[in-house]
């Protein structure tokens, strides 16, 4: 069995101190599985539980893959904790010193990026939830005054900017002009209207005991049309009427003047 480097330390190395192997506890050594000192330092160990297989050396952690850990988070592009070398593929691993031979590697799986962690956000949802229906904002769960919890200032700009983008859309459909959409602002900005809603029954009648201001801009727009078609209407009317009367008495004046030129021949 393989032995992780804790196990190394605590289990390994006093039994090299007691095999009297030339070998320090701090210095890293990289030994061939069928080196002598490794079939001694196996025969030691099992010597003491014959049970257990210590043939420690085995393991594909004894070759140092920090390099090619390094080269592999560099060509994928990401941290070197996120890259997982296939440990049955160590040797052809520990071969490659180059990027060009790391991206092959990584074509051929050998090299993967793990995946992304992922963090349930269940209980983060279920929280929400229940502080929307007032769940867990007592007193006891508040820090701050309410100034700094919600500042009025804040409020203020959120409502002033919901009002002046249901005027800007109201003005860009043509439901108000640019002169109502301009007294519309400056009430909104007077504090005329505590929210959309407001705005909108002031517009269109709804509950005010007013008339609609969309709707009495427009019938005023529309009573001064009739006014001035009518107007109109009278005034081409009375110009025909005198260019007719203009023309009778040219008629007239023609003939008399013809009758007197009949007299005098």
């Amino acid at each position: 069995m393989s032995l992780t480097t804790r196990d190394l330390r605590a289990k390994v190395w006093p039994r090299f101190f007691r095999a009297r192997l030339p070998i320090a506890p701090h210095c890293p050594h990289r030994v061939s599985p069928d080196s002598a000192l490794t079939l001694r330092l196996s025969e030691k160990l099992a010597s003491y539980h014959p049970s257990r297989n210590f043939n420690t050396l085995d393991s594909p952690g004894r070759v140092n893959l920090r390099t090619q850990k390094r080269l592999a988070a560099s060509v994928i592009g990401c941290g070197e904790r996120k890259i997982w070398l296939d440990p049955n593929e160590v040797n052809e691993i520990s071969n490659a010193n180059s990027r060009q031979t790391i991206r092959k590697l990584v074509a051929d799986g050998l090299i993967i990026r793990k995946p992304v962690t992922m963090h349930s956000r269940s209980r983060a949802r279920e929280l929400n939830l229940a502080r929307r229906i007032g769940r867990h904002r007592g007193f006891g769960k508040r820090k701050g005054t309410a100034e700094a919890r919600m500042p009025s200032q804040v409020l203020w700009m959120r409502r002033l900017r919901v009002l002046r983008r249901l005027l800007v859309k109201y003005r860009a459909s043509g439901k108000i002009d640019k002169h109502l959409y301009h007294e519309l602002y400056h009430s909104s900005k007077g504090n005329a209207f505590k929210h959309k809603r407001a705005l909108v029954e002031h517009m269109s009648g709804g509950l005010t005991p007013d008339t609609s201001q969309i709707h009495r801009a427009k019938a005023e727009k529309a009573r001064e049309k009739a006014l001035k078609d009518e107007m109109d209407a009278k005034r081409a009317k009375t110009k025909a009427a005198r260019e007719r009367k203009q023309e009778r008495q040219t008629a007239k004046r023609n003939a008399l003047l013809g009758e007197g030129e009949e007299e005098a021949k």
